[in-house]
């Protein structure tokens, strides 16, 4: 679907130079003489590379639609990860590198979506939160307040973040797979 150049907004994915592209930030520029344009930080989204280009109004580009199927994580054997179609129940492996250090979060039977474009995965949503069991943490010190003191944890994943000093060892926890932080107490 084309689109003009002023219409981009970060998220877009644009097939630009032979390639997919994510509209990662924009600004809109007006300089004094000439016309507008939209200065555009793109990144690559099968190398990583990024590119900033100006787009103006009078220019149209060709806005990629991205599919996006629920999977279930199966396994990890080495540095492929393995899925499985919801729908179809087939089989797909991919590249441990298409999740990158989020490849912590796969959990056994999670449900998940991948993002493909013409049949090609290009990345593995995750859930926004998680839960996780506190495998190792510090005692809790009566008295302590809760006021920013937060103590290092150890999750049943391996991941090491920051807890409030009322959360203790076997306890769950539910985590922001976007950052790596603690969010709240599992129910």
């Amino acid at each position: 679907m084309k689109i003009n150049g002023n219409a981009i907004r970060p998220g877009n994915v644009i097939e630009h130079k032979n390639g997919l592209w994510v509209a990662v930030k924009i600004q809109h520029t007006q300089p004094g003489k000439g016309g507008a344009y939209l200065q555009v930080e793109l990144k690559n989204l099968r190398d990583g590379s990024k590119l900033n280009e100006r787009f103006r109004s009078s220019e149209t580009v060709e806005r990629a639609r991205l599919e996006q199927k629920p999977f279930q994580f199966l396994f990890e054997d080495g540095e492929l990860l393995t899925f499985m179609d919801t729908d179809s129940y087939e089989q797909v492996s991919l590249s441990k590198d298409l999740i990158g250090d989020k490849a912590i979060f796969l959990k056994d039977g999670m449900e998940l979506k991948i993002e493909s474009y013409e049949d090609e995965p290009l990345n593995v949503l995750l859930p926004e939160h998680l839960t996780f069991e506190i495998s190792e943490t510090e005692p809790t010190v009566k008295g302590q307040t809760a006021a920013s003191s937060y103590k290092p944890a150890i999750l049943e994943n391996g991941l090491r973040i920051m807890v409030p000093p009322f959360c203790s060892t076997g306890e769950k926890v539910v985590v922001n797979t976007e950052t790596s932080e603690y969010t709240k107490r599992a129910d």
